[in-house]
């Protein structure tokens, strides 16, 4: 688990670095607190839960090799993925030092449009994983594509986070009080 967990948190990590440099271009003003933040996400809370996962769908049996496919992508898309992305964005923002109230928010603003991409790059993605690929290599493959997805995370992430700032300003300005939203920010 040690490994898988290690290896999650580099993919994390990696992905926030690309969303920052290659996406959002920040440059010399990367944010390397939100780097560690994502990257402890990875290896300390998702690593551990996607290996016991994994495991658990591996030993599963079922009648017919295309069953196994079916079952295992709908289980780990229909079952697990609704989950995971609400515990994505409410870990980051708890991660951020924010509270329960900020979460829902953002957990609103930014979940079904995450899933609905979620599906649309993992459903194939698993379907190949479960057919294709030996058991021993299913967390590298997923892995590989996990540092895609994860550059996307992070983003939508910072992304749902300014949404919901902007709509706090412009809300706040109609009731007269810009620079205290502003300055919470």
């Amino acid at each position: 688990m040690l490994t898988q967990s290690l290896t999650a948190g580099v993919l994390f990590g990696a992905g926030d670095v690309i969303a920052q440099q290659a996406i959002e271009k920040q440059g010399k003003n990367h944010d390397f607190a939100r780097t560690a933040r994502i990257t402890f996400y990875g290896g300390a809370l998702f690593g551990p839960i996607m290996t016991k996962w994994y495991q658990a769908l591996n030993k599963l049996k079922f009648a017919t090799p295309t069953k196994a496919v079916v079952y295992r992508v709908w289980l780990d898309q229909a079952v697990l993925t609704p989950v995971a992305v609400v515990f994505f964005f409410s870990s980051m923002t708890f991660l951020e030092g924010k509270g329960v109230s900020e979460a829902r928010k953002r957990v609103e603003a930014a979940y079904v449009p995450t899933l609905l991409r979620n599906w649309g790059v993992f459903i194939p993605a698993q379907i190949i994983n479960f057919a294709l690929v030996p058991t021993h290599m299913r967390f590298v493959f997923v892995g590989v594509v996990s540092l895609f997805w994860n550059t996307y995370l992070s983003f939508a992430n910072t992304q749902a986070q300014h949404a919901l700032i902007a709509k706090d300003v412009v809300f706040d300005l109609e009731k007269g009080e810009p620079e205290k939203k502003l300055m919470e920010a």
